[in-house]
């Protein structure tokens, strides 16, 4: 396997970039899901420091807790519910600038402040969704929806 380098200078698409090419190299020949899930949250948390960066899978009509970095976290979404179960509902991205402003947002972590949510797509259907917290509000864009969906396309 690759070294990875994770980069803590340089702009968000010139990190983004590294970081999907050190992704790629990583899960290149690992066909298990729960290990490559595990491994994109860490190299994303690592890069970026957000507060929470993990995976949520669907499991019958609830979102699972996955492989993540960061605090406690909640176990089960259901369906439609908070940020993540509206994305999976909906079946597209979510970037919440405050998610004090989103209805039905799940609190989770009293820290989080902003969020961005991508679903996970297997031959059509969505299987799961990656979430990724911040402590400040605004944190994330369309430059962040663009790569975290070309990082979650290769899982």
């Amino acid at each position: 396997m690759a070294e990875v380098l994770y980069v803590a200078e340089g702009g968000k698409q010139e990190r983004y970039a590294l970081l999907y090419a050190q992704i790629q190299a990583v899960l290149r020949g690992e066909e298990d899901a729960v290990a490559r899930m595990a491994n994109v949250a860490a190299m994303i948390h690592a890069t970026f420091g957000f507060l929470w960066t993990g995976f949520y899978r669907v499991v019958g009509e609830e979102l699972v807790l996955g492989p993540f970095q960061g605090p406690l976290a909640c176990m089960r979404i259901g369906y439609g519910r908070g940020v993540c179960g509206t994305a999976w509902k909906e079946a597209k991205s979510l970037v919440v600038p405050d998610v004090e402003q989103f209805p039905g947002h799940i609190a989770c972590s009293s820290l989080s402040r902003s969020e961005i949510v991508v679903p996970w797509r297997r031959d059509g259907a969505v299987v799961g969704v990656l979430d990724v917290d911040s402590e400040a509000l605004e944190t994330f864009d369309e430059v962040d929806q663009e790569w975290l969906e070309k990082i979650v396309a290769i899982l």
